[in-house]
Order: structure tokens, then sequence, then C-alpha cells
């Protein structure tokens, strides 16, 4: 497994050793190996061709990534859509309806921001 074929003289087709020995002379026979190993040439070459090409592959893994950042951006647009409405809505009459049952310390923080802010516009 691990020897170079081309040191030890046997053939790199894939094929048995007795396959090997005994070649084909029926000229159809021989015409299919050739085509059959067209074919796996092409093939060969084909996805070396395809493993060179560095710039198809920066390409291709661009788009890629774009396509995953779309997809995760979509995602989160609609999860941002669907909580953003009715949070905000629920938070403000969460807030309007405590400032209504207890309006006492909604005054007393009102006052003391604004005694605060009169300071701070007093000094400068």
């Amino acid at each position: 497994m691990g020897e170079d074929p081309r040191a030890t003289g046997t053939a790199v087709t894939g094929s048995s050793d007795s396959e090997a020995a005994t070649p084909s002379s029926d000229p159809e026979e021989i015409r299919r190996e050739i085509e059959s190993t067209r074919e796996e040439l092409g093939d060969t070459v084909a996805a070396l061709a395809a493993k060179a090409d560095v710039k198809t592959q920066a390409k291709q893994r661009i788009q890629a990534t774009k396509a995953t950042v779309t997809g995760k951006k979509n995602e989160l647009m609609g999860k941002a859509k669907q909580a953003s409405p009715q949070t905000a809505s629920t938070a403000a009459t969460s807030v309007s309806q405590k400032a209504r049952e207890n309006p006492v310390p909604v005054t007393a923080a009102g006052a003391f921001a604004f005694g605060f802010l009169a300071g701070w516009a007093m000094r400068r």
C-alpha cells in the first residue's frame, strides 16, 4: 500500500494483478477501457481545476456567508418587530397605571428631578 507503483513495475489502473497480466486483445474492449479512462481523467482534471480556482472558491464562500448573514438578520428583525410594539406598549401602559395608582411617589420623583436640573442650571 505504501509502495510506489513505479518502483515495482505494476500497473496503476486499479485492476487486479490477473487483469493487468493478461491485456485484452479485443478492440472493442480496448476502446471501452480507453473511454472509461478518458472519463475518469476528465473528472480528475475538473476536480483539480475546481480546487485550484481560488477566486471562484472565495466568491462561493462570500455568497454563502452573505446568505447566512441575511438569514440571521431577517430572523432577528422578525423577532424585534414581533417583540417591540407589544413590549413598548405594555411598558408604557404599566408605567401609566402605576403612576395613577401611586401619584405621591411620582410627584416626589418629578419634584426631585426638577430641583436637580434647576440647581445644575443655576451653577452654570
